[in-house]
């Protein structure tokens, strides 16, 4: 069963004092599963936390978030009962946190910006594990923290080469929110991606300082279109159907992240698959098998096609094969990218 809880940033202390929520339930596998609940049933079942910052249908990272733990939750049935806290801004992370710690054995951070928060609360409540996907290499974790790194410099190489490739006009952007390590580095490798299938592509590269500001980046989309961009990349959370307008409006076109959903939108000509909802369900199964460790771990192309890789809606043979090559090479170590 998923509980899903949906806060209000003001609200969030007085309601979770109250406890007053708004849920919904929904059923896992069949109504008559659903339904079939007694107290071992209860007692028996997985519990599992989850802190989704953003909004859950965002097509980006939070929603692929969202999409691995109903894939977990389809998996395991009636064992597993998830709680889910979405759309909770920062400064209420650590007590939406401490909520999920009270009630679960494992609790998810969908977002390397749940990091600060979830290492601090990680120590309050050391028998309950938890997980960070998105979780950055060089800080300490306690240990029943676990950091999940999707890797987005390593794959945003990949679809610096793939816009450098499907570009018209030898422009190509880059839009992300907070001006963090993660999203930066992705940025930087996006281009220096561009820059080796094309020495001469322009590149436009600009940051919203928020996930979910639509107006900003739509700006920041329109300034790059201005000046020659029709591919567009991106790291935003709600802030993407801003940089979908832009495009839109001038018949450019976008780069997706997180999930491949090649011939649901004309807008989109690609896809970077990055596995947050394959980390989210990752964490759930190790945690069924009793596998589950605490630690750094890195994701990324190493992992496979459902961890990381770059799917291209309608592609040249060439293309494939330049895009192989490409991840061939930074698996080998041939070309090099930034942590993170």
């Amino acid at each position: 069963m998923i509980e899903l809880q949906q806060l209000s940033p003001r609200s969030l202390n007085r309601r979770l004092i109250k406890r007053a929520l708004t849920v919904l339930a929904l059923g896992a596998l069949s109504a008559p599963a659903f339904f079939m609940t007694d107290a071992h049933a209860a007692d028996e079942a997985m519990r599992v936390g989850v802190l989704i910052p953003g909004s859950k249908t965002d097509k980006g990272w939070m929603e692929s978030g969202y999409e691995g733990v109903t894939a977990a939750q389809k998996e395991f049935g009636p064992k597993l009962k998830t709680q889910i806290i979405e759309n909770i801004n920062y400064a209420d992370m650590e007590q939406a946190l401490t909520n999920l710690a009270t009630k679960n054995q494992l609790v998810i951070g969908v977002g390397g910006q749940t990091q600060a928060a979830v290492l601090k609360i990680a120590k309050r409540f050391p028998n309950v594990k938890f997980a960070i996907v998105g979780g950055s290499k060089g800080e300490t974790m306690p240990p029943n923290v676990a950091g999940y790194d999707v890797k987005q410099a390593e794959i945003a190489f990949v679809a610096g080469a793939a816009a450098a490739m499907l570009s018209k006009s030898n422009a190509v952007s880059y839009v992300g929110g907070m001006e963090i390590p993660s999203i930066v580095n992705a940025g930087k490798e996006f281009g220096n991606g561009a820059r080796y299938v094309n020495p001469k592509i322009k590149y436009f590269e600009s940051y919203t300082g928020d996930f979910d500001n639509v107006a900003k980046a739509r700006e920041a989309t329109a300034a790059a279109i201005a000046q020659g961009a029709d591919v567009h990349y991106h790291i935003l959370n709600l802030g993407l159907r801003g940089l979908e307008q832009a495009a839109k409006e001038k018949n450019t076109h976008v780069i997706g992240s997180y999930t491949d959903r090649c011939g649901s939108d004309p807008l989109y000509i690609a896809y970077s698959i990055t596995g947050v909802g394959y980390q989210a369900q990752y964490a759930i199964e190790q945690l069924e098998k009793g596998t589950w460790q605490p630690g750094y771990k890195a994701f990324g192309l190493a992992m496979g096609p459902k961890a990381s890789g770059m799917a291209v809606c309608k592609p040249t043979p060439a293309m494939e094969a330049k895009i192989k090559e490409i991840e061939q090479d930074i698996l080998s170590g041939k070309i090099k990218v930034s942590e993170g």
